[in-house]
């Protein structure tokens, strides 16, 4: 048995560009928690700024992977095409719409209860345990490559003037993504916490302080309400979406 529970704000922006999935619910707008038997796919996703139709290419795309009978026997990597695919044709098609394209992370947990990965952009999966904080999701943006190729230190990633210079993204007309899908052959340990969160959170609020709110001894979801709240008080200009997800005994009250 697992316990989610998802909050998304459109924040300072006038359209929320963010979408969620918790199994078969996608939430655009405020908060939930479920509890979810495996198998099933949480995930969230960014509409790129900028481009028209961000909020129908995130919404699109959570709608798309609720509708995957998902299990250990899926080909993610097909499915993912087919959303970009899909994506880039209506794209094409309608004119407010035009190169709408989204990021998306999402987790997978099959029916042997092994984590699945998918990472398409800049949004981003932790893990925190044992009170540490760890990014497993590795960034596909331009301030990414120019860190691991040593021209700027890593405390200058946050402040860079091309931070937000993402690498292809899913609907991207022009250039094919590159999907990192990845099947790690572990179960999640009790106690631990998978967050996928979009860039308006983890643009502004940094590792140690995402640590230092996930320690509270409240509960997961008012976790989460105090994240968006410290990514507001932080100065964030985006939506900011934090989904969270940890196992939990069966005869547990949360």
């Amino acid at each position: 048995m697992y316990y989610c529970c998802a909050v998304t704000d459109q924040g300072v922006r006038e359209h929320n560009e963010d979408a969620l999935l918790l199994h078969k619910l996608v939430l655009t707008e405020g908060m939930t928690e479920s509890r979810l038997n495996a198998p099933f796919l949480v995930a969230v996703a960014d509409g790129v700024s900028g481009e028209a139709g961000g909020e129908v290419a995130s919404a699109t795309c959570m709608e798309m992977l609720r509708d995957i009978n998902f299990n250990s026997r899926t080909d993610l990597d097909d499915e993912v095409n087919t959303i970009h695919v899909t994506l880039a044709q209506l794209g094409t098609m309608e004119e407010g719409h035009r190169n709408m394209q989204t990021t998306l992370c999402a987790v997978g947990i099959d029916e042997n209860e092994e984590i699945h990965t998918v990472n398409v952009g800049d949004s981003r999966l932790y893990r925190y345990r044992s009170g540490s904080l760890q990014q497993l999701s590795r960034d596909q943006s331009l301030v990414q490559m120019l860190y691991e190729e040593g021209s700027i230190q890593h405390w200058e990633m946050g402040t860079h003037k091309q931070k937000h210079v993402i690498f292809p993204v899913l609907g991207n007309v022009d250039s094919m993504p590159i999907f990192d899908i990845q099947t790690h052959h572990e179960t999640m340990q009790y106690g631990d916490i998978l967050l996928l969160c979009s860039d308006g959170l983890s643009d502004v609020v940094g590792s140690l302080e995402i640590e230092e709110i996930l320690a509270r001894p409240k509960p997961l979801v008012r976790r989460l309400q105090l994240l968006r709240e410290l990514a507001q008080e932080n100065g964030s200009r985006d939506n900011i979406s934090v989904l969270a997800l940890t196992k939990v005994v069966t005869d547990k009250k949360r």
